[in-house]
């Protein structure tokens, strides 16, 4: 599949060469650079879309492993210690905030299939946006984001889970959990496009169990030993599922720290620094390929 298959003035694109830079297409201002760059990405989008109607089974896996999680938690390992109250309204949400930081792997996979099989040069090749391939690939990622949202959803109003601030809070909620899985995103991506051969995956994809399980998911700082909760409360994840449970009105089991009571903010500013860090990595990694 291409991606924009001719310049703005209508010209054939050059044969692709493995050092070609990409064409632009003539001047006409940002607006048609704009428009360039959303018509490629949205190509590449369309791509990876395509490759969930081809491997639907990868599809269905990854949106069933946090349904997995959330129902062994619930029904036999037990979450929620610590906490006052209903330990389903206090897991279910915690589990959400897991569920935007696990699931890496399919993307960090598909981006090192594509560079051990050359896809990637032979689009840089292309007279494309230079970035529309991340972009596709991210953007395609947030879309599946979505829909395990809404799989985790209705499984918690299954066992028992409710919200009640209404619905604007829960939208709220639901917005810091997707904040964070794009932060998440482009750490998958560096680390992908780091690792560059598949096989790499797996032990790159372990760097991400740490950051799930040391964080207040399954139990409440309080229960644990000083320094553990005091790590635990400043988990970039412990902030997230700390402020969805105040925005759905869950029990939240703070300690009253500092990290606990500002936790809507730390919601916003770690996904935020994350993606100021790795976002820029990414792109840089992605420009230098082949060079």
């Amino acid at each position: 599949m291409s991606a924009t298959a001719t310049t703005a003035s209508g010209g054939t694109p050059p044969a692709p060469g493995p050092h070609r830079a990409p064409v632009a297409p003539e001047p006409g201002g940002a607006a048609s650079r704009l428009g360039w760059a959303a018509a490629d990405s949205w190509t590449m989008t369309r791509r990876e879309l395509a490759h969930w109607a081809r491997q639907p089974v990868a599809v269905v896996v990854n949106l069933a492993f946090p349904v997995m999680l959330l129902l062994m938690f619930t029904y036999l390992v037990g979450g929620g210690r610590g906490v006052d109250g209903d330990p389903t309204a206090y897991l279910v949400p915690g589990m959400l905030a897991l569920t935007m930081a696990f699931g890496l792997e399919s993307t960090m996979l598909a981006v090192t299939q594509d560079l051990g099989k050359g896809v990637i040069d032979r689009f840089r090749s292309m007279p494309m946006a230079p970035g529309a391939v991340l972009v596709g690939r991210s953007a395609a990622d947030m879309l599946q984001s979505v829909a395990a949202l809404a799989v985790m959803t209705g499984v918690g109003y299954a066992v028992g889970w409710r919200w009640h601030h209404g619905p604007t809070a829960a939208l709220g909620a639901m917005g810091l959990l997707l904040l964070l899985r794009f932060a998440m995103l482009w750490v998958g991506i560096h680390l992908a496009l780091v690792a560059g051969r598949p096989e790499m995956v797996s032990a790159v994809q372990i760097l991400v169990w740490p950051v799930g399980f040391l964080s207040n998911v399954f139990a409440a700082p309080g229960s644990m030993p000083a320094w553990l909760g005091t790590v635990v409360e400043w988990n970039p994840m412990s902030a997230t599922a700390t402020a969805v449970r105040d925005l759905f009105g869950n029990p939240g089991a703070t300690t009253g720290s500092w990290a606990a009571e500002h936790a809507g903010l730390l919601a916003v500013l770690w996904p935020a620094a994350i993606i100021a860090v790795f976002f820029p990595l990414a792109v840089r990694r992605f420009t230098r390929i082949g060079r």
